[in-house]
């Protein structure tokens, strides 16, 4: 097998070498041994940089992903949580396509101030409400 060392799995992958030591550091992956000073990784470890980088963009924190793998470092993601964020993005898609059509509103409004257009005193309101 040919390991990859820290600064190639870097330059491959896109994560910094101090982020692959703190994802070392807690538990997300492992290096297979050291040459020298520096860390070497299996190239499967290249798979499970990809699903982190996935989980940051779906918004998982990296406490919740060091469960999205198995005891050999495979994918086992957990299907209940992968809904519920996928429920949540959805959610959340359509809270900022609902914000979007209402700034658009406000940019075009014929009202003479923004105070006076009724849309963006609703806006101004649930805006309150949302930060509760």
């Amino acid at each position: 097998m040919e390991l990859l060392d820290i600064g190639v799995l870097a330059e491959k992958s896109g994560v910094s070498s101090s982020a692959l030591r703190y994802y070392e550091e807690i538990g997300l992956i492992e290096s297979f041994s050291r040459h020298g000073l520096r860390r070497q990784y299996a190239p499967e470890v290249l798979q499970q940089l990809a699903l982190i980088s996935l989980g940051k963009i779906a918004g998982f924190p990296l406490s919740e992903m060091k469960g999205m793998f198995g005891k050999d470092g495979s994918a086992d993601l957990p299907r209940q949580a992968l809904h519920q964020r996928a429920d949540q993005l959805d959610l959340q898609v359509r809270q900022l396509t609902t914000l979007s059509k209402a700034l658009r509103h406000v940019a075009e409004c014929p009202a003479e101030t923004h105070t006076e257009c009724p849309k963006f005193r609703r806006l101004m309101q649930a805006a309150l409400h949302a930060r509760k």
